[in-house]
């Protein structure tokens, strides 16, 4: 069994979860940045999916007390909720991330304009599938705008320490 190889940090290159890490040092940003774009990109398509098409599907018929085209996975509220809430913040974060590693690219405003329909697409689809009497969907807007806050207190914030 051949041992591992030295590494400059004085690790080594047999790190297990740890031998794929980012490091400031070797990566440019153009291939950060990359990496980024592809990942959220997929998380956000995921969860996209996800919200439009719920796990269980959705009831094709308004017999049983349910109707047509209400999600199945609803019956079961709190977990519901649970995956409503978590879901959208997921697509939030990862439309904020989009949005802010392609600022100032070519066709930014149309970017904007596409991520937006999208996210009222997947809002509109929250509604469709939601049973209005068991979601308070103040809970599921305000998943949605978590990221963005964070992210205008954390502007605020070093706007404040470079003013003071």
């Amino acid at each position: 069994m051949e041992s591992p190889r030295p590494r400059p940090d004085g690790g080594s290159s047999k790190g297990g979860w740890f031998r794929f890490r980012y490091d400031e040092n070797q990566e440019t940003p153009t291939d950060t940045r990359n990496v980024l774009l592809i990942v959220v990109a997929l998380i956000a398509a995921v969860t996209f999916q996800a919200g439009v098409n719920p796990p269980g599907g959705v009831w094709q018929d308004d017999a049983g007390g349910h109707r047509a085209g209400r999600a199945i996975y609803a019956d079961q509220k709190q977990a519901f909720y649970v995956f409503l809430i978590a879901n959208t913040f997921a697509l939030s974060t990862a439309i904020l991330v989009i949005i802010s590693l392609t600022y100032k690219f070519p066709f930014h405003l149309e970017l904007w304009f596409a991520t937006l329909s999208m996210f009222a697409t997947y809002a509109s689809a929250i509604f469709a599938i939601a049973p209005d009497e068991s979601v308070r969907f103040r809970y599921v807007l305000s998943a949605a705008a978590v990221p963005f806050g964070i992210q205008a207190l954390k502007k605020l914030y070093k706007r404040c320490l470079s003013s003071s």
